[in-house]
């Protein structure tokens, strides 16, 4: 009973079970058919991704797997260009960081110059082009002529939401459902909506800690508040979580952090290792790496920006003056200088193949089902 659902029915798939679309290379095409061809839902983390490489994967997608999948991508929002604030950071990464080699040299023009984001226009003009089945976004909500356009090209539509706030717009705005992201989720804060009442003005609202609240709580706002189907995001890794997710509201889970560790992740061998070997209470919010809220494990990188006394440059502007330090970290194989994004229960990763994986979540959920009579 549990898999057949609004959610099954509208995405197609056999089992409400979706791999999060963690950008940044862990979510291989290979990783997003196998989850696919398992009965689930593979996601390709697009958000960094060129569109010519957007489109490339989903072909290379399309020819392991007939069935659906999603692209995801992130809403553009807005940047404040502050030079003296990026100048700082890049002189204390300069001096502080053990790769001050790998550290870019300081352009007089940096701010005008960098590379913050692709073109998320262009992104998604791919996704239109090749009718993908499932497109998913988080950051903020694309304009409904967007959405619009994305229904009548036949994809159903997913938004993040970490607040029921969140939820309502999501659902107003027209999506076919929302993604609930728990404060225990890996990776990225989804928040995108703030309170001008309580803050100068957008930006500074942002850069402040985001609303946390736990998947738990969060489930029972939104059930009450929007009618689409709700998949549960956050430290969910076990048939025992998708069942506490289905009886708080869920039509569906989406796991990140389980995915990781399979074969067919992209993720590095030392990230792996790391996920594999690590303990409870190991994870912390920071915007060390990207400037902008992200859980990942605790590691002397994180601790090193924590020490700074200045701003921290907004995201992705911060995730750029970091990328040669993370480069060099995977290169080296050092990963207390890698962002090892992480949700709450990483340490209950395993290594398994994707499709095996999501076998054993079935088949722990229909235990948790059957002890619970």
């Amino acid at each position: 009973m549990w898999k057949n659902n609004r959610l099954t029915e509208i995405l197609h798939i056999e089992v409400p079970i979706i791999q999060a679309p963690m950008a940044g290379g862990a979510t291989t095409p290979d990783l997003v058919a196998a989850v696919s061809n398992a009965g689930g839902l593979g996601c390709l983390g697009a958000g960094y991704m060129k569109p010519d490489d957007i489109q490339s994967a989903i072909s290379h997608i399309r020819a392991r797997t007939h069935r659906p999948f999603a692209v995801n991508l992130f809403i553009p929002g807005h940047v404040k260009q502050d030079a003296q604030s990026v100048a700082a950071m890049m002189d204390f990464l300069q001096v502080k960081s053990p790769a001050k080699d790998a550290v870019a040299e300081k352009p007089d023009n940096l701010v005008n110059t960098i590379d913050w984001l692709q073109d998320f226009e262009a992104q998604l003009a791919v996704v239109l082009a090749e009718k993908v089945p499932v497109f998913s976004f988080t950051f903020g909500c694309p304009s409904e002529e967007v959405l619009l356009r994305l229904h009548e090209n036949g994809t159903i539509v997913m938004g993040t939401a970490t607040t029921v706030e969140e939820a309502v717009f999501l659902e107003r705005r027209g999506v076919d459902a929302v993604v609930a992201q728990g404060s225990e989720a890996g990776g990225h804060r989804g928040a995108f909506l703030v309170t001008e009442a309580s803050h100068d003005d957008a930006h500074a609202a942002l850069n402040q800690h985001p609303p946390f609240v736990g998947l738990m709580a969060l489930l029972e706002q939104i059930a009450q508040a929007v009618q689409i189907p709700m998949v549960a995001s956050g430290g969910i890794m076990n048939g025992r979580g998708i069942v506490a997710s289905l009886a708080l509201g869920a039509s569906g889970v989406q796991l990140g952090t389980a995915f990781l560790t399979t074969d067919e992740s992209g993720a590095h061998p030392k990230y792996k290792e790391t996920l594999l070997n690590s303990t409870p209470n190991t994870t912390v919010v920071t915007r060390a790496f990207s400037g902008k809220w992200a859980r990942g494990i605790r590691n002397d990188f994180i601790d090193l920006v924590d020490g700074y006394d200045g701003v921290i440059p907004d995201y992705p502007i911060q995730n750029t003056l970091t990328r040669t330090i993370r480069n060099w970290a995977a290169k080296t194989g050092r990963p207390e200088y890698m962002s090892l994004w992480s949700g709450e229960g990483g340490h209950l990763c395993r290594s398994m193949p994707a499709s095996q994986l999501v076998a054993v979540l079935v088949e722990e959920t229909e235990a948790a089902l059957r002890t619970l009579g």
